[in-house]
């Protein structure tokens, strides 16, 4: 399945004197999985595009926290 963000397990030492961090995630932008910019892209209007940090659509990705999805009930 296709996601933006991905998880990986780091290395947990059994001398590690802090309680572990089992799953770390990151995010990947769009712009990673597009090779060139096609023609005729979908555009925000302009009020959209402040907000939203792009002009097109496509190439928009909201960033959640990871604590902010446990707090939703979501999975990671």
């Amino acid at each position: 399945m296709f996601t933006l963000q991905k998880a990986w397990h780091p290395y947990i030492s059994p001398f590690d004197p802090c309680k572990p961090i089992t799953v770390k995630t990151y995010s990947t932008p769009p712009n990673l999985y597009m090779g060139f910019q096609p023609p005729n892209l979908p555009q925000f209007s302009p009020t959209e595009a402040l907000r939203a940090g792009t002009l097109w659509k496509a190439f928009y990705d909201p960033w959640y926290s990871p604590y902010e999805k446990a707090k939703r009930g979501q999975s990671q």
